[in-house]
Order: structure tokens, then C-alpha cells, then sequence
């Protein structure tokens, strides 16, 4: 018998408007025992059937949904159903756009809450971040070989997160081959290097692909700073749309090191970049006593925001570097800002850049703003996945 989570009187309004998460105060009562992970069903305070998910009991979010129709079992077949529905969507962005490497399921947005997988290639990467997304693994997993006989498969659930679940961290080949050290993937006429296996999250941020087209556009003869490059993806863009000179900095060495393989892979000329391993706050500090000038700035920092109580302290870490930022443009210089913590509303985030230009007693015009690529999708009912958003700035 199926286990049934009650939910408290009045607390049905979010999933009536088919929003996918069920948190742990709006739960009136469960009947049954559900282990963590399992299908249970959904209804409101007075037996209502409304909807149908996965059950987390050491989670806030005490139930994500799987499905609002009542005759749709969760099993392999729902998942064939659901990965076909987004392979159709990316298969038109990854034609228009160039590209052998994208997002093919963004979790709740694609119908599947906590699992990311994304394509590299003949590789699909996975990441379960929920004890319902774990606890359906064999299920996904079948589903995957079925509609990707082609493909390997790696996991990458070596995050955080589900310690909140309960669940330890996973990472290691599940099938087929094991990934090269770098897998080159192309975008937009870029080829770039993707190290699945030791990189940040699935081992490539291809949720900032037209963000780096956008820098690409806004580079010729611009002399270009790279801050928190990673692997040199806005670098190499900058030198293809013909930028003078771009410096990219980060913490890691590793990472810069691939920078500048990049950069040789796409048969670009090495003499107009520089990489540099330092942390970005003091390196703007020192280029400011320097008096060093730039004319494009690109700032993709990563997340400052992990929970609520973070957020005034991510709004001046924000602010802080922005403005250091915007003190280093020439007069007409360009500042692409982007945050992606899903915490930071885009019209505060553009609030603390409007500050940032106050305390840097610069004059600064919105001109563009970004979001992330068409293959990372938000369902109108789950707002929180929009969570990267950028503004392209310039001085006056």
C-alpha cells in the first residue's frame, strides 16, 4: 500500500499551483512508512489526491514531486517519457547553437527534482542530489541506457547537498568507458576542455555559454579582464572576438593551466593572454594602486550566497568587487557582473551593481542583461531555477 503524506489545512495552495517541493512544516501527518527516497502520495488536509513524489524524512523539503497526474507511476517508463520530452528541447538549441555538450536534464524544470545530467559528448554525467533522485537510480539509470546506448556514464554526486538528504557522497565510472583527463566539446565554433572527473561540478559551467558569446561581441580591441576565469572559456571568447589583450586570474593552477590549453586548442594567438593565479579581491586592490586600466571586465565569481542567513554578507562581498571592478574602466569600459546564487533576486542583485557604481564614483549604464543558456530551462511553476543572472554595465 502506498504511503500517504497529509498536508496541514490551507497548506495545499503551492502544489495546486504546481509547485514541486512539499517542506517539512506544511506536513500534517504520514500514514504508513515510507523509507527515504521512496513514492509516496500527496493529499490535502481533507484526503485529496494532489500529486505524487519522492519522500525525504531528514529534509526541509520533506517531499518533491514527481507527478501531478494520478495514473502515472513512477518507473522506468516515466523516466523514458521525461528524458525524451528534453532531448527534443535540446536538440534544437544544440543545433542552432553548435554544440556537443549541454544540460539535458535541469531537475525540477525538466519533471525530474534533484537530478542534473548533463552531455558531454558520448558521456552523460550525473548528478542526484535528492533521496528521491537516489533512491530511483536503477529506474533512471535503465532509462538512460535505453534511450543512450551510446553513451558512458559518470557520476558527479560528489556534492554537498545531500548531506541534507542523508545520503553520502558519490562520485566514479557507472558504465561504458571512463572519461578522458580532458574531453573537448564545442560551442559557438570554441572548442574547450572538460575535465569530468576532477572538475567544478560536472566539470563545466555550460550554463554561461551565450554570456561568453555576449563577451565575445563586446572584445574587439578591448584590452579584457578574466576574473575567476576557471578554465578560460570568456578568455578564449575575448580573443576570438578579437580582444587586444585579456588576463585571466584565478586560484587555481590546475584550472589555469587548461586555461591555456584552451586557448592553444582554438589556434589562438598565446602573446595577447596572460594567466595569473591570485585571489581576485586583492589582485583588483593592488591593479587600483597600480593604476592599471582595463576595458572590458568580466566578473563571474563564484556562489556567495549557500543559505539565507549568507545574504547581507554576500551583498557586500558583491558590492565590494564590483565596485574595485568598475574603479578599473576606462571611460566607455564594459563590466559583465553575473551571480549565480539562486538566493540573489535579480533586482537586488542590480541594486547592489547601482551601488557599487555610487561608492566607485562612477556614472554606470545597464545595457544588457543575462541569464542562463537556453538548455538550463525554468518551468513557470518553480521560479527558485532561475538562478544565474548577470548585467552588462557601462561607464559613462
Amino acid at each position: 500500500m502506498t504511503v500517504r503524506l497529509f498536508l496541514a489545512k490551507g497548506r495545499e495552495k503551492s502544489l495546486l499551483r504546481r509547485h514541486p517541493w512539499v517542506f517539512s512544516g506544511a506536513v500534517q501527518r504520514v500514514e504508513g512508512k515510507a523509507h527515504s527516497g521512496e513514492t509516496i502520495d500527496i493529499l490535502d488536509s481533507q484526503g485529496k489526491w494532489l500529486a505524487r513524489g519522492a519522500y525525504s524524512p531528514e529534509s526541509q523539503i520533506r517531499a518533491r514531486v514527481w507527478t501531478f497526474q494520478q495514473d502515472e507511476e513512477i518507473n522506468i517508463d516515466f523516466f523514458i517519457r521525461r528524458l525524451q520530452q528534453a532531448q527534443s528541447w535540446r536538440d534544437w538549441v544544440a543545433q542552432r547553437d553548435g554544440l556537443d555538450g549541454y544540460r539535458l536534464i535541469a531537475g525540477e524544470s525538466d519533471g525530474l527534482p534533484g537530478i542534473t545530467i548533463d552531455r558531454f559528448q558520448n558521456f552523460l554525467v550525473l548528478q542526484l542530489l535528492s533521496a528521491g533522485a537516489e533512491y530511483q537510480r536503477p529506474a533512471l539509470l535503465s532509462a538512460l541506457q535505453h534511450c543512450y546506448p551510446e553513451c558512458s556514464i559518470y557520476d558527479r554526486s560528489d556534492v554537498a547537498v545531500r548531506k541534507k538528504e542523508g545520503l553520502p557522497l558519490a562520485q566514479g565510472p557507472v558504465l561504458g568507458d571512463l572519461p578522458p583527463e580532458l574531453l573537448p566539446i564545442t560551442e559557438h565554433g570554441m572548442k574547450l576542455l572538460v575535465d569530468i572527473q576532477q572538475g567544478h561540478k560536472t566539470g563545466f559551467y555550460l550554463d554561461q555559454r551565450d554570456s561568453r558569446l555576449a563577451a565575445r561581441n563586446y572584445s574587439a580591441g578591448r584590452r579584457v579582464l578574466n576574473c575567476f576565469s576557471y578554465t578560460g572559456a570568456f578568455a578564449v571568447s575575448a580573443l576570438m572576438g578579437g580582444c587586444a589583450q585579456v588576463i585571466s586570474v584565478d586560484t587555481s593552477q590546475a584550472a589555469l593551466d587548461i586555461a591555456k590549453q584552451n586557448v592553444e586548442l582554438n589556434k589562438l594567438d598565446l602573446n595577447k593572454a596572460e594567466f595569473v593565479r591570485d585571489d581576485v579581491f586583492q589582485l583588483l586592490r593592488n591593479y587600483r594602486a597600480q593604476g592599471e586600466k582595463f576595458d572590458l571586465i568580466i566578473m563571474d565569481p563564484p556562489k556567495f550566497v549557500e543559505n539565507k542567513n549568507q545574504l547581507a554578507s554576500a551583498c557586500r562581498g558583491y558590492k565590494d568587487i564590483n565596485m574595485l571592478a568598475l574603479q578599473l574602466l576606462n571611460p566607455g569600459g564594459i563590466l559583465l557582473s553575473f551571480s549565480c546564487s539562486g538566493l540573489m533576486p535579480t533586482d537586488l542583485f542590480q541594486k547592489i551593481l547601482a551601488d557599487a557604481a555610487v561608492d566607485a564614483g562612477r556614472d554606470v549604464q545597464f545595457i544588457e542583461q543575462f541569464r542562463q543558456a537556453a538548455d538550463h530551462p525554468v518551468i513557470a511553476t518553480y521560479p527558485e531555477g532561475l538562478y544565474l543572472k548577470g548585467f552588462a554595465c557601462r561607464v559613462m
